[in-house]
């Protein structure tokens, strides 16, 4: 592509996975002062003084904010499609006060995912993760915000309830029904890991797509980083470098996705893994970016 991807997409980072080693502020400043970024990512942050800091620096910054509430349940194993009632709404107010976070640091919605099923109480699960999904959803238009669920894999780490690629049709066309302000996030990091390309991810769940991720994953079971880990493009014995990206792009053009008048967000999703440099892997992960946008045809 000759023009400028910015013209596109608004490109951000996940702030907590571009510097995880960093302080919440620091991460974010760094990520603010960089002019090639539109869009930040950010999650819980705990502390009060620090949020306030967080919230303070992001007004600076013309950044579209995006808040992902994934780290709230995968960080405490809290599930939102649990089949029992209690655990589920224990899930759900988390969530809910991610929404609340997520409106004072100036974002326009949350991102989270599903939790873990089994195949004995499987349309149970689904049946309770459309309860949790909906009542974020009526909370969420009460603020005029968006709430999306990120499409995981369902069998080789994460072992998300929603993907792949088909049920997560089909619980979003459930979730549409209702609720305009629900959506789907889509990582090209996960494709791997649900056995799915681009061009069918994309097209599969076309009409509910609202925001999007890059990234890696090794899904070579043995091999270093195997499973969701999100390693840098280009890591050894993975699945993705340059050329999967540029497909990636391609299909999105393919399919509509570029969008002058209304952008979506395109964020990267890697981290820095045993001892890499953070900032490095970011420069590293631009390059690609710029590479594979460059072999894009018109």
């Amino acid at each position: 592509m000759r023009e400028s991807i910015h013209k596109f997409f608004q490109v951000g980072t996940i702030q907590w996975m571009s510097y995880p080693d960093r302080d919440v502020a620091e991460g974010v400043r760094a990520i603010a002062r960089d002019d090639f970024f539109d869009a930040i990512e950010i999650s819980q942050i705990a502390d009060d003084g620090k949020r306030e800091e967080v919230k303070r620096l992001l007004e600076q910054s013309h950044l579209r904010v995006c808040y992902g509430a994934q780290p709230r349940l995968l960080g405490t194993g809290l599930n939102p499609n649990d089949t029992d009632e209690e655990g589920r709404r224990r899930a759900e107010a988390t969530l809910l006060e991610a929404i609340d976070e997520a409106e004072y640091l100036g974002a326009g919605g949350i991102a989270f995912l599903a939790g873990k099923w089994s195949e004995e109480t499987k349309e149970l699960a689904y049946a309770q993760l459309l309860k949790t999904t909906g009542n974020l959803c009526e909370y969420a238009a009460s603020k005029g915000m968006m709430v999306e669920l990120e499409v995981f894999d369902y069998d080789m780490d994460k072992a998300a309830l929603i993907g792949p690629a088909p049920y997560a049709a089909r619980f979003a066309a459930d979730m549409r029904m209702k609720h305009s302000n629900f959506g789907l996030l889509v990582d090209l990091s996960h494709f791997p890991t649900t056995y799915e390309t681009s061009k069918f991810v994309i097209q599969t769940l076309r009409p509910y797509i609202t925001h999007l991720h890059f990234g890696n994953a090794v899904v070579k079971k043995g091999c270093e980083a195997y499973g969701d880990q999100h390693p840098r493009l280009g890591f050894p014995n993975s699945a993705n470098d340059v050329e999967e990206l540029r497909d990636f792009l391609q299909v999105l053009k393919n399919e509509g996705f570029f969008c002058p008048e209304s952008p979506y967000v395109l964020s990267m999703e890697v981290k820095p893994w045993k001892g890499e440099d953070a900032d490095i892997v970011m420069a590293s992960t631009k390059r690609a970016l710029n590479r594979a946008w460059a072999m894009v045809e018109e």
